[in-house]
């Protein structure tokens, strides 16, 4: 009797998962540490959340051009290596068919093997071969810099929101530990939540990321203690 087999892998979350963990994290980090670091400083609740509202805008519009600038290069680079790869299909299919035998040749397959498989997979789809197996572009990690873009500005939005609705939930007084508090469980969740998705340790994950959450504020509420007290 034939048992179905399923696997699960999880390296076609790599391009969404990074853009939205960074954001998410970026959006808690930030704004909870501007809020931390203008409270120390004395001011009022009504600056607090204009400092709040102001990081998350300005944040989500910088994470959201960041990441398109930075994987629509990405994008642009593979497009010029397979339109390269394209001209030498069409010029130069004899050296490119060798090429692509050497490839597997080089991963264990006989000569005459590896011959074999080239000719089949050029046959079938000589540009999408080329590009998996010479240039390692594959469809699943491919550069999407729309995607990158709006899950980064989604996803600091997100973040963000846990310390913008402290501010407006929090009496001035306990703002500051507040605003740390509720900041370090999102991160916890957020850290976790990224580990589960990408198969690792649960514990470490959420560690990791709430290490950086509350070192960041606790820089900025001594950088706003200290310009407060200068005032």
């Amino acid at each position: 009797m034939s048992r179905s087999h399923s696997e699960l892998h999880r390296s076609d979350r790599v391009g969404w998962l990074r853009a939205a963990v960074l954001g998410a994290n970026d959006g808690t980090i930030s704004v909870a540490s501007l809020i931390v670091g203008v409270a120390a400083s004395g001011s009022s609740q009504h600056s607090l959340l204009l400092t709040g509202v102001a990081g998350l805008v300005a944040g989500a519009m910088s994470m959201a051009a960041g990441e398109y600038v930075s994987v629509q290069s990405q994008a642009d680079t593979e497009n010029a290596d397979l339109a390269r790869e394209r001209d030498e299909l069409h010029h130069e299919p004899d050296h490119e068919l060798d090429e692509l035998s050497a490839i597997y040749r080089s991963r264990g397959l006989d000569a005459t093997l590896a011959r074999q498989v080239a000719e089949q997979l050029t046959t079938h789809d000589a540009l999408q071969a080329h590009a998996r197996d010479e240039l390692g572009i594959t469809e699943t990690l491919r550069a999407k810099p729309v995607q990158a873009a709006l899950a980064s500005a989604l996803a600091f939005t997100l973040g963000a929101i846990v310390p913008v609705l402290t501010v407006l939930i929090a009496p001035r007084e306990t703002v500051v530990v507040a605003t740390s508090v509720t900041a370090l469980a999102s991160l916890l969740v957020l850290g976790a939540a990224a580990a589960w998705a990408g198969g690792a340790s649960l514990t470490k994950g959420a560690l990791r990321v709430a290490f950086w959450g509350a070192l960041a504020m606790a820089l900025s509420a001594a950088v706003g203690e200290l310009f407060g007290a200068t005032v």
